[in-house]
């Protein structure tokens, strides 16, 4: 995936107006006679932006949900919910996610499998895969709304385990239960596909705004997050990793 520095910073600026523009749900923002937040009315022209945003967003929904239920998307990069994100810290050029907390949880979930299972290459990681192109009744559909990941899919065959070395899996396992079961590894689906990494909650769900709030707290903490110092064989880590393993 080739994304330049510069469509990058183009496509951030447009997702933070966006953003900003629709701190409530569109339904209400635009019903409202103006928006105000400590004081500050947004001006009609950022209205108008939020009407025109709200329009290319229902070009790109393709009114089914994947199998996590969140609403899959036929376009990326065009107004929709799903956009090219950059991956800090690796090689990744770009993923496309679902923007906002789903995006949070993948690119925690890619950053630590770089620092901590194997070093990833910049094309290493699939998000976003058309509706026609996965199969509906596997958890690759998730892709197709943003909402999952595969990482070196080319290493990691469909229906094929035993791809991770022991220590690797150790840190996988861990990865899952720092994010609290929101996130489950394709690795422990009936058919495996041990390269996927999906969200396994639907939209709406208090524990994916939990995690959020965590993942983004670490953000504004010195060592905290990705890339911190993390010992996953602590006892305290691998028995809350074991307990996740048996709910699956």
């Amino acid at each position: 995936m080739n994304t330049s520095r510069r469509t990058f910073l183009a496509r951030t600026t447009v997702i933070a107006g966006v953003t900003a523009a629709a701190s409530l749900p569109f339904s209400q923002y635009l019903a409202s006679p103006a928006h105000a937040a400590g004081g500050y009315v947004e001006p009609e022209h950022v209205r108008a932006a939020a009407r025109r945003a709200l329009e290319r967003g229902k070009r790109t929904r393709h009114g089914k949900p994947s199998p996590n239920g969140w609403e899959m998307e036929i376009a990326t990069d065009r107004g929709g919910a799903v956009w090219t994100r950059p991956v800090p810290g690796t090689p990744v050029e770009g993923v496309a996610v679902r923007i906002g907390d789903v995006e949070t949880v993948l690119v925690h979930v890619i950053r630590r499998f770089h620092y901590e299972v194997d070093t990833l290459r910049k094309d290493d990681v699939t998000g976003w895969r058309r509706p026609a192109e996965v199969r509906r009744g596997l958890a690759e559909a998730n892709q197709a709304s943003g909402t999952a990941v595969q990482i070196r899919p080319g290493h990691y065959p469909p229906g094929a385990k035993g791809g991770f070395f022991p220590q690797q899996q150790i840190v996988v396992r861990d990865i899952l239960a720092e994010l609290d079961g929101v996130v489950r590894w394709g690795g422990d689906d009936r058919r495996p596909d041990e390269s996927l990494f999906y969200l396994a909650v639907k939209p709406g769900d208090q524990r994916l705004d939990a995690v959020v709030r965590k993942l983004r707290g670490w953000s504004e903490e010195p060592g905290k997050g990705a890339g911190g110092p993390v010992d996953v064989l602590s006892p305290a880590r691998r028995s809350a990793a074991k307990a996740l393993t048996r709910t699956r």
